[in-house]
């Protein structure tokens, strides 16, 4: 060791031995006495109180004109109605707890969507001598705990109370039924006029439903200017921010089945930023959302901070109650070609349907048979037009033969053969593309039906998520580690249908066969759909049961020789120019002669001299 390192090993020995004998030592606290309370065990001391130890100097200094609520003991108030019980603290003057009567965790736990240990509120309120947060301090109450009738109501204010005649007050009104919470935010001669408060909001979702993963997809902040938008919606791995680009009305930190939010009432929320962030290691935690908006300071003087708490079920019949623009949104029916059909067709047929129907599996059937019932006569239309087609199989597969390795003569053959007896291919399709917004619309829709949620059938615990029928010990990418057998049942119906479908349906020249996709696409959404609420796939394999019993009904009801005789006339009246031509025949004419004038054309061009041959 040189003389430089014995230097300085000497230097810090004597830097240590004087720091211990000049900083003298903390004192050690005395314990505080705790107050007994009549709520639950998160109504305890937290553990950010400001120690008592500190004099009254090093009070005004940290907080100045607060100093005289900077400190004391933490009291609750408990209110309790018939959807939920909300804890208020003193500390802060904020909502601590909100417990839904009326719902249950996944694994029957109670439901908590704002409890102390997850969720924070912040106030940082902007004075003369800097910002004050006033979360942190101590705020008076005369409210005392009180349960609600359905038409009762109480009024919670926290007051606190400032030299000069100065306050701040925070004013809550709960109704003895339903999940708004009116919330009023006043000051009297605090705070700078022509700055603002700023509001902050931080949640820790915790796992209401069993499948994290999909948890995560689904939560996200939702906010409204003048449409809604979203942030960190199908990031279950990744965060997200965003900040908005006008004035906000309100915002929502969504679970799958819940949400809580707030609505501005007359004064909107400014400058508001949002952030989704998400912990793979924590799988108590879904996410992690948090929201900071500005208040005008001035809004809070003119007694114009007015807003409400959302917090409850993200129910579409209980949303579109709200007086909110656009609050029912919050429930995702699709994309916008079909939130009609779920907005005023199928949510209110299920709404009806409930009033008759406590079982949801019987009321799914139920919904099938109705949905079946109106698309009867496409169903019809769509099994006349294959009736024709087979009819014709014979004649379309002569036309084969006599061009075997050309696919343009014959379907240029098929065409003509469609003119001459009056046919459209694509009747058949038709009447079947016209329900497929009905089955994309209950695609979104289930997966977002919280009447679904924990409700049972046969083997399915929760329609509202998938049936575990059995559990893999390993997983399968892109399917797994469990089998639905609703989705299997689906599969197995949609390969029978479409093997129904092929015997009475004539293979179609292409570079693609048509029957054999026929049978992978319901392998392909069985990976899909494996994952998807029960209540889904069991819809669409009812879905599937009924329409191949609708067709076997109307095979039996369809005289088919009485169809072939309709073809053989319109053949003669084509024939003889007799039968009007509809737009598909003429376009059908017209597709032909083109075709026609440029096989000449091509013809002509090889018969040319010098042309290779």
């Amino acid at each position: 060791m040189d003389r430089n390192q014995v230097i300085g090993l000497v230097l810090i020995l004597l830097m240590l031995i004087g720091y211990q004998l000049l900083v003298p030592q903390p004192e050690e606290p005395q314990p505080i006495a705790q107050e007994q309370t009549t709520t639950s065990p998160s109504a305890s001391a937290p553990t950010d109180t400001l120690p008592p130890q500190l004099d009254s100097t090093e009070v005004r200094a940290r907080y100045g004109t607060f100093a005289a609520a900077a400190q004391g003991q933490p009291q609750d108030v408990v209110i309790e109605t018939s959807d939920v019980r909300v804890v208020f603290s003193n500390k802060g003057g904020v909502i601590k707890e909100v417990l839904l009567k009326k719902y249950k965790t996944y694994d029957q736990k109670p439901l908590y969507l704002i409890s102390e240990e997850h969720n924070r509120f912040r106030l940082n309120l902007p004075t003369q001598t800097g910002s004050v947060d006033l979360t942190d301090l101590y705020f008076t109450t005369s409210a005392e705990n009180r349960t609600l009738s359905e038409q009762d109501s109480a009024v919670i204010t926290y007051r606190m109370a400032l030299a000069g005649n100065q306050f701040v007050e925070q004013t809550y009104v709960v109704r003895g039924s339903g999940y708004e919470i009116d919330y009023n935010l006043r000051s009297g001669g605090i705070g700078q006029a022509n700055q603002a408060l700023r509001f902050g909001w931080t949640n820790n979702l915790l796992q209401l439903e069993n499948d994290l993963n999909e948890n995560r997809k689904s939560a996200d902040i939702a906010y409204f200017t003048d449409e809604v938008s979203t942030v960190g919606k199908g990031s279950p791995e990744s965060s997200a921010t965003d900040k908005a680009d006008a004035s906000v009305r309100w915002f929502t930190l969504k679970h799958k089945y819940f949400i809580s939010g707030l609505i501005a009432k007359s004064q909107p929320l400014e400058n508001v930023e949002m952030k989704a962030d998400v912990n793979t290691a924590d799988s108590s935690v879904v996410k992690t959302l948090n929201v900071e908006a500005s208040i005008p300071v001035a809004a809070l003087q003119q007694g114009k901070a007015n807003f409400s708490f959302y917090i409850g079920p993200n129910d579409y019949q209980v949303l579109r109650k709200v007086n909110a623009e656009d609050f029912d949104r919050n429930v995702d029916l699709g994309y916008a070609f079909l939130k009609p059909i779920n907005k005023y067709f199928l949510v209110p047929l299920f709404s009806f349907l409930e009033r008759f129907i406590s079982n949801y599996g019987l009321l799914i059937i139920c919904l099938v048979l109705i949905v079946k019932t109106i698309l009867m006569p496409l169903t019809y239309k769509s099994y006349v037009s294959m009736a024709k087609m087979r009819l014709l199989a014979p004649e379309l597969e002569e036309l084969k033969k006599k061009n075997p390795d050309d696919l343009a003569k014959q379907q240029q053959d098929q065409m003509k053969l469609y003119q001459q007896v009056g046919v459209s291919p694509l009747s058949g399709c038709v009447p079947v593309l016209a329900t497929m917004p009905i089955l994309f619309s209950l695609f979104f829709l289930f997966p977002n039906l919280i009447e679904l949620r924990q409700q049972s059938f046969l083997w399915a615990h929760d329609l509202s998520t998938y049936d575990s029928f059995i559990n893999l010990p390993f997983r399968i990418p892109f399917y797994g580690s469990h089998v639905s057998l609703f989705t299997v049942l689906m599969t197995a119906s949609s390969i029978v249908y479409a093997y129904y479908n092929n015997q009475m349906t004539p293979t179609q020249p292409g570079p693609v066969n048509m029957k054999f996709l026929s049978y992978v696409m319901p392998l392909m959404f069985m990976f899909v759909l494996n994952s998807f609420p029960a209540g889904l796939t069991f819809y669409y394999f009812v879905s599937n049961i009924v329409t191949i019993g609708q067709q076997l009904l109307i095979r039996r009801l369809v005289d088919e020789d009485k169809i072939k005789r309709i073809l053989d006339e319109n053949r003669l009246k084509n024939a003889k120019g007799e039968k009007k031509q509809s737009k598909f025949q003429k376009y059908l004419e017209k597709s032909l002669q083109a075709a026609e004038e440029a096989k000449k054309k091509q013809a002509e061009l090889e018969k040319r001299p010098g042309k290779k041959k």
